[in-house]
């Protein structure tokens, strides 16, 4: 099935600009795959039209991107967030007063559990799932909170052809029920009438780049449809394995005032909480995308 061995071979691709010098920022790749930590630029200041294009370059390249000892309002993060596309709103998790598009991320001693503790893409349940996610972590714990990403074009690129040519075509049931129902009582937030459902393809085409990625993940996806829910269940449950492989992913290492973006059409994340007990606190803000293809 897997062919990871392709790791070292022509199909996987760093990236169809790969190699060209960015002449306003700086880039430092993390892993040959994903991740980027980027530097020269302060996303709370005016940020020029040539820089914000090679940022866009660099999420496009490397589906997640850092920034290091930044300093962002409220009204700058949600700035930043808006040069890449009109911002989403979260189905469920609670939000700073006034600003619904800014999502509260926090855990300490009182919490029953953590934000994105499992291998997921942003809210996949949506007809039109997010575009990109940017996270802004102002506060962290001394020790641990890293959070892993994971390249689903690596993913995809190290299948074996039979199993691309199986997954052609197919679709999947992503649902946000049992994910959000009860998940922010703790917090306050009264659980609503229906949570979002959709179906998405397996495997999905950026819009940008033209390559292909998984896009089912642990968090949300319940089933592939049109199979038998054996066949389902076995073909996911080997999936998730496949895709949480060490080999497609990056490791970043919070400090206070970090950033990452991340692109939720070809990258899934998972947030570490070994810091109980802890405290660690940030906004997320999220950009919208469109329906997968």
């Amino acid at each position: 099935m897997s062919s990871l061995s392709a790791l070292n071979g022509p199909r996987i691709k760093v990236g169809a600009r790969d190699g060209q010098a960015y002449e306003t920022i700086g880039v430092n790749r993390l892993t040959p795959l994903i991740g980027a930590e980027i530097s020269g630029v302060s996303l709370g200041g005016p940020i020029s039209n040539r820089q914000m294009d090679e940022i866009h370059r660099a999420l496009a390249e490397h589906l997640v991107i850092f920034f290091r000892d930044q300093h962002m309002s409220q009204e700058q993060h949600l700035d930043f967030g808006r040069q890449f596309g009109e911002l989403h709103l979260h189905p469920a998790a609670p939000h700073e007063p006034g600003h619904p598009e800014l999502m509260i991320i926090k855990a300490d001693e009182n919490s029953v559990r953590a934000n994105g503790e499992g291998w997921h893409s942003d809210v996949s349940c949506d007809l039109e799932p997010p575009m990109g996610s940017i996270l802004y972590i102002r506060e962290c714990p001394p020790d641990g909170g890293d959070t892993l990403f994971a390249s689903m074009y690596g993913a995809y690129d190290a299948l074996s052809d039979r199993m691309k040519a199986y997954l052609e075509g197919l679709t999947a049931e992503h649902s946000g029920e049992h994910v959000y129902r009860g998940m922010f009582a703790k917090e306050g937030v009264a659980d609503k009438a229906s949570y979002p459902r959709a179906e998405h393809p397996v495997i999905r085409t950026h819009p940008v780049t033209g390559r292909k990625a998984l896009y089912v993940n642990r968090g949300f996806t319940t089933r592939i449809l049109g199979v038998p829910r054996d066949e389902s269940d076995g073909i996911l449950a080997w999936l998730y394995q496949h895709m949480e492989n060490p080999l497609f992913q990056c490791r970043f290492r919070w400090k206070p005032n970090s950033v990452a973006f991340w692109d939720n059409r070809c990258a899934q994340h998972r947030a570490m909480w070994d810091y109980w007990p802890n405290r660690r606190y940030g906004n997320r803000v999220t950009v919208k995308g469109e329906r997968p293809v």
